[in-house]
């Protein structure tokens, strides 16, 4: 006779295998006939609104894993918000502006000098909208859930027409002006940079000693005396004009070759070994102070090379006598400017020497550095001439060497307003906390922020001139030109003549023939993006300022946090945001910055077509974000394991309740079996600590936390032992209906705990679930915590249980490896503990074979009374024996009590009791 038939076996339409490539894009598709995104705004409409700003990423290029990172964690923390008490929308973003599309454009056989500006910028603007609509594809293939039918784009007419208003507030409060001041520059770009677009990279370069010889000595030192500079820009010797010394640092004048020198004391002997001095003997010591005014000749033009004091001087490196070049370095120009020296600057935008540095006119900046050191060897200045490779400044877009050059530029002034910033910073949340000082340090130490560039693609600086010269910045002027941006788009700076674009009638007495001029510089782009919290969050219903958080990698504490609190203070007084978090770049599983040229890139297309969107998201909760991640296909391979257990986990839970309808066959918590209430209070606490994780974005704390209820509460305890009732037991079975209440409550509990983390496999479970009204699980709401009478002590006994458990299947093991028995089922179990032990197994009113899962158990003495072959444990000495008996054809437990059932002769009384009574037809 064949019972296998009466077994209560789980039945299920949820497949084993995910199959994720396949599926996700079908429930996406679902997803987004059905309107989710609105479906849930509408839900939540009447709660608090919390607002997460999408940074924006750059419209070019298919995404990479650093894209992938972000906009998934931003995805986790707005699906949670929205399951949680929140009316969160989520608009993304795109940048779009800038030099990649114009070299993109380049690239592909765009000629820029067959076309006016406003032709080539068209050709922008049609290249940034193809690659917005693949970048969110790709996107949206992660599953990121958001309003992409309606982004923010920073090119539309209404953001340009709004960031001509934060450029207007900002001019108007005064923090906005025009000056000559050397500028990180880079001749690849042919503009100036913002230190947000500097990163710094080896280099290798001429390192040069110099000495000028002193014409004017002012009774402190004698003619002829020579002093000595180091530099490791030899090409802006051209350009120098002064020499700088400390004022109270001590200076040497050294005879050394039959020749007088100065030095800083403190660097004497190793710019003697350096310069290759055998013999040296110090005449003197001179304060710096004694210093100034003294003029030194330029060793290649003879000019004057003025001695001023500097406060920047240090011994760190080189003489303690720094060469002095107003046109190419901030505190050469700081210097030179209290002493009224000129700004010269002989290198053009192209970083090509100019005819202001005769003799080397028509070489590239780094070509002339040979030139330049050959002519100072010539006429006997050249003390020194070595090449070391050091951190040097380059274009991050290029990647190509910058240089410091004057040039006329319009600044963001810092130190009006600095206070203010760095108020706004301390009033910030920081995650992590370190984030906080070094925004702050930041701000605090940073210069006037250089927002004028010299590109075609971007947001016109909305200034006009008069004719005397005068820039005019006006509430007239600025409103009208926002305007004109908010109907026609910024091109039309370029397409009109300047008359039409000012207001009708406009007259200013800078221009008495009413004759004007425009500006034709374009703004930062990290202007652009800095005033999304106006363009943005300002002006759309569905967002809100301050924002509750802003979350970007950490490269943005010097770009977007850094230039949206600039120009947020600058407009309101306050940080555009509430919130900062943070997170690190992704590197391979070595920890290498990934590159195509190692061949060690992960692409989120090719993980997403081979494994799937919801294992790159389970990825991304398994890292800690805040620090550099690794990802490989080795460690998606594991993330992917994981992944399976969860699903499977999910797999038997809808399995075993099959015909279970929670409405009329939940058991209430106080009539459920101990057992099952430890697994309740379990749920319960793991309720509590994932909710409290989102909150605090501690990600990878759910990931292990759900990761180990999976396989340690439930598959390696719960799951197991309660299938000797699921599968053998009556379906209207007390004991089975008490457990089926647990799976249901703990299917319900992680499809909603793991949907902002697998919302696709969380939605395929929730079309499952029984008695489940809502269609998709992010529908509804995180389950939440309750408070449990009794919990404590009940947790207390069985995590002791539990204890004793472990001992008991390390026993099993033992005796399975020595083929003691087979599987556990065959086994009988003698346990000898204390009385601890012992009083506690006695408590517990479940079957503890059965939680054992082997065949027969005793509790047979003491630990004192444990024979020599007994397994001794922490909690208990164990033999384990094999069990006598037969073995029960349908629930495979060994009884001696086999066929005392004569109509059931291969069953045990219990099985033959539950076939007898359900299954007449078998009697």
């Amino acid at each position: 006779m064949n019972y296998k038939d009466t077994l209560l076996m789980p039945k299920t339409e949820f497949p084993m295998r995910g199959n994720l490539p396949k599926r996700e894009p079908d429930m996406q598709k679902t997803w987004n006939d059905a309107e989710i995104y609105k479906q849930v705004l509408k839900r939540t409409k009447d709660r608090p609104m919390f607002v997460l700003h999408d940074g924006p990423p750059y419209a070019n290029g298919d995404i990479h894993i650093g894209h992938a990172l972000n906009k998934i964690l931003k995805d986790f923390i707005v699906r949670f918000k929205s399951m949680s008490g929140y009316y969160a929308p989520y608009v993304p973003g795109w940048d779009t502006h800038g030099l990649p599309i114009e070299q993109a454009l380049t690239n592909s056989g765009v000629n820029r000098k067959e076309m006016t500006i406003a032709e080539f910028r068209q050709l922008c603007e049609e290249y940034a909208y193809k690659q917005i609509d693949s970048q969110r594809t790709q996107f949206k293939r992660l599953g990121v859930r958001g309003d992409w039918e309606n982004p923010y784009i920073t090119l539309k007419p209404e953001y340009e027409a709004e960031q001509i208003k934060v450029f207007g507030e900002m001019a108007k409060k005064g923090y906005i002006y025009k000056g000559l001041k050397p500028v990180y520059w880079s001749p690849s770009s042919e503009s100036a940079l913002a230190e947000a677009e500097i990163e710094y990279q080896d280099k290798k370069s001429a390192s040069i000693y110099v000495a000028f010889d002193v014409k004017k000595g002012n009774g402190v030192l004698e003619e002829g005396t020579k002093i000595i500079i180091w530099t490791t820009t030899p090409w802006t010797i051209p350009a120098n004009l002064g020499i700088a010394v400390h004022p109270n640092l001590s200076y040497s004048v050294v005879n050394a070759n039959g020749e007088r020198y100065v030095v800083a004391e403190a660097l004497l002997e190793e710019v003697a070994q350096k310069v290759g001095w055998d013999q040296f003997t110090t005449e003197k010591v001179v304060k710096g102070e004694e210093l100034e005014n003294i003029l030194a000749a330029h060793p290649i033009y003879g000019r004057d090379s003025l001695v001023m004091l500097g406060e920047h001087v240090t011994t760190d490196s080189g003489t303690g006598a720094v060469h002095t070049a107003p046109g190419h370095g901030e505190d050469d120009f700081i210097v030179g400017k209290k002493y009224g020296l000129d700004v010269l600057c002989p290198v053009n935008d192209r970083g090509v020497m100019t005819e202001e540095a005769p003799g080397f006119e028509g070489l590239f900046y780094d070509k002339a550095n040979k030139a330049i050191t050959e002519k100072l060897q010539e006429v006997g200045a050249l003390l020194k001439l070595e090449f070391i490779t050091h951190s040097y400044p380059h274009d991050w877009r290029t990647k190509k060497p910058v240089i410091y050059r004057a040039t006329a530029q319009w600044f963001a002034s810092i130190d009006t307003f600095r206070a203010e910033l760095l108020e706004a910073v301390n009033e910030t949340k920081w995650v992590p906390a370190w984030g906080e000082t070094r925004l702050y340090n930041m701000i605090r130490d940073r210069g006037d922020w250089c927002i004028s560039r010299q590109r075609a693609w971007g947001v016109p600086i909305p200034v006009f001139y008069a004719e005397n010269g005068e820039a005019i910045i006006t509430d007239e002027t600025i409103s009208h030109v926002s305007e004109l941006f908010r109907e026609h788009g910024s091109n039309i700076w370029f397409k009109r003549e300047t008359k039409d674009l000012l207001p009708e009638g406009f007259t200013h007495p800078g221009s008495p023939n009413g004759e004007f001029t425009k500006e034709n510089d374009i703004m930062d782009v990290w202007f652009d993006s800095g005033s999304s919290h106006q363009a943005v969050l300002e002006t759309r219903d569905d967002c809100q300022r301050p924002a509750d958080l802003y979350l970007e990698g950490s490269d943005q504490y010097r770009g977007w946090f850094n230039s949206s609190l600039i120009t947020g203070v600058a407009v309101t007084g306050k940080a555009p945001y509430k919130g900062v978090l943070s997170h690190g770049f992704a590197l391979d599983g070595e920890g290498r910055k990934m590159s195509k040229s190692l061949g060690n890139t992960i692409v989120p297309a090719k993980v997403m077509e081979q494994l799937g969107a919801d294992i790159l998201r389970l990825w991304v909760a398994s890292v800690d974000f805040q620090s550099d991640v690794r990802v490989s296909d080795a460690i998606l391979k594991q993330v992917a394991e994981v992944y399976r257990k969860i699903r499977n986990t999910f797999r038997f839970l809808l399995g075993n309740l099959d015909g279970f309808a929670p409405s009329k066959h939940a058991v209430n918590y106080e009539n459920l079996r101990e057992v099952d209430q430890f697994m309740m209070i379990k749920l319960n606490e793991l309720i509590k600590n994932v909710r409290n994780h989102y909150e605090n974005y501690e990600f990878a704390a759910i990931y292990h936390a759900i990761n180990n209820f999976c396989t340690v509460d439930l598959s390696s305890f719960y799951l197991d032992f309660t299938k000797d009732v699921l599968y053998i037991e009556a379906e209207n079975n007390e004991d089975r209906r008490a457990i089926q209440t647990v799976l249901y409550e703990t299917l319900t509990a992680l499809a909603k705990l793991l949907s902002p983390i697998l919302p696709h496999t969380a939605d395929e479970v929730w079309v499952e679930v029984p008695g489940a009204t809502e269609q998709y699980v992010q529908l509804t709401d995180m389950p939440e915590y309750k408070e449990i009478p009794g919990a404590d002590k009940l947790k207390e006994k069985w995590t002791s249980f539990m204890a004793v458990r472990d001992d008991v299947l390390k026993a099993l093991e033992e005796a399975r490896n020595e083929k003691t028995i087979g599987k556990s089922l065959t086994a009988h179990i003698r346990l000898y503990a204390d009385n601890d032990v012992t009083e506690l197994l006695a408590s517990i009113k479940e079957d503890v074979k059965q939680l054992f899962i082997v065949s027969g158990f005793e509790v047979a003495g003491s630990k004192a009374d444990a024979p020599d072959n007994a397994v001794n444990l922490d909690t208990a000495s164990v033999v384990v024996e094999k069990a006598a008996g037969e073995t029960c054809e349908r629930c495979w437990t060994v009884s001696k009590e086999v066929g005392q059932v004569p109509a059931h002769p291969t069953l045990c009384p219990r099985c033959a009791t539950v076939v007898s009574e359900h299954y007449p037809e078998l009697n």
